[in-house]
């Protein structure tokens, strides 16, 4: 089955929301971008101070960041909001649209201050000190005003990014605001989604300024939306069995890590695989899972025996012993579509031989590293890897021959014709043990089940995070969210928004 087209809201690098602004100012009509993104934020801010003291203290700096501030600035004054401004920049050396912004706050009757008075009190906080444009990490009165505005415990709005977060990577630059709204313009950027962004820059409003960017430039990046889950597989037919609906085989269970394989094993049965083999590396294990008694476990080399397969999952519980080397070896020249996982990425990432065989595939193969596993198959470091994790993510995938997705706050799937894509699905009380091995089998599933390796990588990865938002929403986290539920939640979702029940 191929997969359904789906439109996907596109994120933007740094220099490529850049190249949108240049071919924009070629055929724009007044008011220029700064006054449009100037306004567009006022328009916000007014409506989270509504009718409460109407006290705004605006943050403005020394780029074009401070020039949407000052337009900011002006526009909540003229609806007769108090504003107080603190400009830390100087106004000689400002760009020419920010040194009108500045002019025009001034010949409004408006006035800056240099720093936060003391004793006072907003309702609402507006960071315009630093956008897109930061290079370097904040230090000395600039890092002052970020460590005052997080002091505060008053609403923040962002101004395109929160001040100190780096735009494309979202890696904190020294310090970085924590904004509970921030207002981006033109398009999405990737460090609003992913690392620390999520943690920085509350609520976010798009604002695309009357641009199409989507005409102007083709991103190669995009946000995963719930919509990959309706389109993965097709509707059900009554006239139907097990057979049709996909044999999966998992490999994994070593002594002392049979749950991680059995997990993996019941996810894909309650998304739908037809038939689960669970191969596992443990003699003494139990015939049979009493929670799962639907699972079929088998001695490892029995599963790879079987001719009736649609797809293999290898690493849920799998060591790093001889045998699990060998069942790994065994598994990577198959046909079939591959998803590799936890020490399965280890022993590759540790052995030249594997490597070649992973990137000798004909069939797909699915990469689903954490970042120290990542970090692993780079041949890098865990931090190299989290300060840029779409690069590294991408770096995988044309490495590898595969479809990546890197786990994480913010987790980026990348393709190996260079697109990636981050998901926004998903909360903190993922930290638990096992949801790795429920992604694997959510994803393998798909496959199984006859998902094309892009639909199955982002179906999947998307509704195994909203699967433990749905249990948030429920009251059933974040603390204590167990993978075992996720598993649950995430079949009610795939029944509720897929075509499989129409």
């Amino acid at each position: 089955m191929t997969f359904q087209p789906v439109e996907f809201v596109p994120v933007y690098r740094t220099a490529e929301i850049r190249d949108i602004e240049i071919k924009a100012l070629a055929c724009l009509q007044p008011p220029g971008l700064m006054e449009r993104a100037g306004l567009a934020a006022a328009q916000i801010a007014r409506d989270l101070v509504g009718d409460r003291g109407r006290g705004v203290l605006i943050v403005a700096g020394p780029g074009n960041n401070g020039g949407d501030a000052f337009i900011v600035a002006r526009h909540l004054k003229s609806w007769w909001f108090k504003v107080s401004v603190v400009f830390a920049g100087d106004a000689a050396k400002l760009s020419a649209d920010a040194k009108a912004a500045y002019s025009a706050w001034r010949d409004n009757g408006g006035d800056t201050i240099e720093r936060i008075p003391s004793g006072q009190c907003w309702d609402l906080v507006i960071d315009g000190l630093f956008g897109i444009g930061l290079q370097r990490d904040l230090t000395g009165k600039h890092a002052e005003l970020v460590a005052a505005i997080n002091a505060m415990g008053t609403s923040v709005l962002a101004i395109d990014v929160p001040s100190g977060l780096e735009a494309d990577t979202g890696r904190i630059m020294g310090c970085a605001v924590r904004a509970t709204h921030t207002v981006t313009f033109i398009g999405l950027k990737p460090g609003l989604l992913t690392l620390d962004g999520p943690d920085h820059c509350g609520q976010i409003h798009l604002c695309p300024l009357g641009l199409d960017a989507a005409a102007l430039h083709t991103a190669q990046g995009a946000v995963i939306g719930s919509a990959v889950i309706a389109t993965a597989l097709p509707a059900r037919r009554a006239n139907s069995h097990k057979g049709d609906y996909g044999s999966l085989g998992i490999l994994g269970g070593a002594p002392g890590m049979v749950g991680a394989a059995l997990l993996a094993g019941r996810a894909a049965l309650n998304l739908g695989a037809g038939r689960v083999y669970v191969g596992l590396l443990a003699a003494d294990s139990a015939g049979y899972d009493p929670m799962q008694p639907e699972l079929m476990l088998r001695a490892v080399h029995e599963v790879l025996k079987l001719e009736h397969l649609n797809c293999l999952a290898v690493g849920p519980g799998l060591g790093q012993t001889p045998d699990a080397h060998h069942a790994l070896a065994a598994a990577l020249p198959s046909k079939l579509p591959l998803v590799i996982d936890a020490d399965a990425l280890n022993l590759i990432a540790a052995d030249a031989e594997l490597q070649q065989l992973v990137t000798q595939r004909t069939a797909p193969t699915l990469l689903t590293p954490h970042p120290a596993e990542a970090a692993r198959l780079l041949a890098s470091t865990t931090a190299k890897v989290q300060a840029d994790r779409i690069a590294a993510a991408c770096a995988i995938a044309t490495r590898y021959h595969s479809f990546v997705v890197l786990k994480g706050a913010g987790s980026v799937c990348a393709l190996p014709d260079g697109a990636w894509f981050i998901n926004t699905s998903g909360n903190p009380g993922m930290a638990s043990a096992g949801m790795g091995d429920v992604l694997t089998g959510i994803i393998a599933a798909l496959l199984a089940q006859g998902a094309d390796s892009k639909a199955a990588l982002l179906a999947g990865v998307h509704l195994h995070g909203a699967a433990a938002d749905s249990l948030v929403a429920a009251g059933s986290g974040p603390v204590g969210i167990t993978a075992g539920e996720v598993i649950v939640a995430a079949r009610t979702l795939l029944n509720r928004e897929s075509t499989v029940a129409a």
